[in-house]
């Protein structure tokens, strides 16, 4: 049977009627711009990620933006983020003037290696930008200290990571700021884009509600120039009816990462990096004669699985699979086939050539597989037994 890499409808037509009471409820309020539910919805997350604040803004790329503006990062600063990500986590740097200074990736839970970016911190550097990649939170700990070390604020970029735990504390909740995303295929998925920004910081959170709508207060009055970023109510309603469902969701997600890895595992060729310390690179060397390395959660981390994604090892290899599931019907991705310190937008720094070795073997063997709350156990079983033939037979 087919197998999607994302089905959206099995998990909204479900709620089908209620989401359709919250669209009329906000139809017959007359409050399109923020308001009650916004209102409402940020208070939500606020209590379920343990901040003081949660700010409703117009997608987790916004939230970002507004994150550096409302820290005052500005033209001539630097930003150390990883190079391995999604494009928005750099690319906001990059809108404001700022520089963004890339850092290898840990092999085994694909987050910044804190021990390069040790290595890249300048008198310039203001922030660093840890990113959650997957649903797994990257080393808090360790990057909290080496800010306070060196004087940075931590912008925790949770777009793929709502919910996720580190050592009894949620993302989002350790850094100067946290940024989430409701785009449609994140864990708790919205209807358009939208996002969320974060904080414990009471002046901060003032500063980012006064940018968040064009630095006026009262109106007509700017004390900043800010910009639109305000959340639609009507997103901030349809999300309310799902929010009560996410601790249902993760725990599926859960449930299905550990059926792959189960079965993956029992694979001769199979590596589960378990025994190998995160962040610690001379301590992490492929094996020879190993076709697929697990993704895993660490010790301490309360993994959400906003993806499933494994190494696949050998040249061409994680393309073939590729195109192997595809021809069963079964779906795939790529996150990411190009690191940021490779983009073409990002060659006026001068950082092609910047040695990132985990950042582009992950580029190259990485395959994210379906993962979502809704996969049925035969739909599972799909999946594993058409990896399991392709490794088999090649």
């Amino acid at each position: 049977m087919p197998v999607p890499l994302l089905d959206v409808n099995a998990q909204n037509l479900p709620l089908e009627s209620e989401l359709k009471a919250a669209f009329e409820r906000v139809l017959r309020s007359g409050q399109f711009i923020l308001g009650p539910e916004v209102d409402a919805f940020e208070k939500e997350i606020a209590d379920f990620s343990g901040v003081r604040h949660a700010i409703g803004v117009s997608s987790g790329t916004d939230a970002i933006l507004l994150a550096l503006m409302a820290l005052g990062i500005k033209a001539g600063d630097e930003v150390l983020c990883p190079s391995y990500t999604f494009f928005a986590t750099a690319g906001c740097v990059a809108r404001i003037g700022a520089k963004p200074v890339y850092v290898d990736s840990c092999p085994i839970c694909f987050n910044l290696d804190l021990s390069q970016a040790a290595k890249r911190i300048t008198s310039r550097t203001k922030a660093i930008i840890p990113v959650h990649l997957f649903g797994q939170c990257a080393a808090m700990d360790s990057v909290i200290k080496f800010a306070q070390e060196h004087s940075l604020s931590v912008i925790e970029d949770a777009a793929q990571a709502l919910g996720a735990g580190y050592k009894g504390r949620r993302a989002g909740s350790m850094g100067t700021f946290g940024t989430f995303s409701f785009f449609p295929s994140k864990n708790l998925g919205g209807f358009g884009d939208s996002g969320m920004l974060v904080t414990n910081d009471d002046s901060l959170a003032e500063l980012a509600r006064l940018l968040r709508v064009h630095g006026a207060k009262p109106k007509y009055y700017h004390q900043f120039v800010g910009a639109n970023f305000r959340m639609d109510p009507i997103q901030a309603a349809l999300l309310r009816v799902k929010m009560p469902h996410y601790l249902t969701y993760t725990n599926k997600r859960q449930s299905n990462a550990a059926f792959y890895t189960e079965k993956f595992a029992k694979l001769s060729g199979t590596l589960l990096p378990e025994d190998y310390a995160c962040g610690v690179r001379s301590s992490f060397e492929i094996p020879i004669g190993t076709r697929l390395i697990l993704p895993i959660a660490h010790s301490g981390n309360e993994h959400i699985w906003n993806q499933y994604t494994l190494r696949v090892i050998g040249e061409g290899k994680r393309d073939a699979l590729k195109t192997f599931l595809a021809d069963k019907g079964i779906g795939s991705e790529i996150y990411y086939p190009v690191p940021m310190h490779r983009q073409p937008c990002f060659q006026y720094l001068g950082c092609e050539n910047d040695s990132m070795p985990n950042a582009m073997r992950l580029a190259q063997e990485a395959l994210s597989v379906p993962i979502y709350p809704e996969l049925s156990t035969s739909q599972l079983e799909e999946v594993t037994a058409a990896i399991i033939t392709f490794l088999r037979n090649n």
